[in-house]
């Protein structure tokens, strides 16, 4: 199975759904069309009843996701009315990165940079390599950055370390990153597939219906109050209690052996 374009590519690989910025030679740049695939692959993963978690990642060893393709930008974001167009795109991409009811997990090796960032902070975990680089360079290129990316930003590393990273635009090593908060696990470069396959692995061995609904949960968690759809978490919740899965758990601790989930 492989979806997508030449430069945004989706593939099916057992349990894993791999969604891929295939531009090397721009350091996998964000292009435009690249924007515009990203519903499309992640549709097709979630339609997908076999695919148990979706893994970001870059092609080649130097990035993650550098950026936004500044090289466009005088083209696709030269006045306001370019900008609009432009932000249509990246922004409907990133609703269908933040509303997978699957879960997910950025593979990062090499640059994470302004745009890689925010679509990083899109996934439910950040496994990244020793040399992965992070930052964002918006105050050195005068762009506003907007109220829904910092938020996310801010609560994951608290407001304290958004602001050094949004005010000084300077790079963050791997370390640093995992000390903030910023990612989960930090591996040597030669194991980091490897390491994202046994998360994957563990994750999706469990009970499909549980991990969505405490995806759910934590994504409402996150909101306002007065935003928090609650009763679609209960919900959530009940249908577990419903399901097959819950019964197969059951009967497989009782007979002491590894339950077999098919999320229903």
């Amino acid at each position: 199975m492989l979806i997508g374009t030449e430069r945004l590519t989706g593939r099916k690989d057992g349990a894993i759904g791999w969604m891929t910025f295939n531009n090397p030679l721009r350091r996998n740049a964000v292009s435009v069309d690249m924007w515009q695939a990203i519903p499309e692959v992640l549709a097709a993963f979630e339609a997908d009843p076999d695919i148990r978690v979706i893994v970001f990642t870059g092609a080649g060893d130097k990035a993650f996701v550098s950026g936004a393709d500044i090289s466009q930008f005088a083209e696709q974001r030269a006045d306001r009315e370019a900008n609009e167009i432009y932000s249509t795109h990246s922004a409907n991409a990133n609703r269908a990165m933040v509303r997978l009811t699957k879960p997910s997990i950025a593979m990062i090796r090499g640059y994470c940079i302004g745009g890689g960032m925010a679509v990083a902070l899109t996934c439910d975990m950040r496994i990244c390599s020793e040399d992965a680089r992070f930052g964002i360079p918006a105050a050195r290129l005068g762009l506003g950055y907007g109220f829904d990316g910092i938020k996310t930003l801010a609560d994951l590393v608290g407001p304290s370390y958004a602001k050094e990273i949004l005010f000084t635009a300077r790079q963050f090593d791997a370390h640093e990153a995992l000390r903030i908060g910023l990612v989960n696990k930090v591996t040597p470069a030669g194991d980091l597939e490897a390491a994202v396959r046994d998360y994957a692995a563990m994750i999706g061995q469990n009970a499909p219906l549980t991990v969505r609904a405490a995806k759910m949960a934590v994504r409402e968690a996150m909101k306002d109050p007065e935003r928090r759809q609650l009763d679609e978490v209960g919900k959530a919740v009940d249908a577990c209690f419903q399901s097959d899965d819950y019964a197969e758990g059951r009967k497989a601790f009782m007979e002491k052996r590894s339950p077999v989930f098919q999320g229903k």
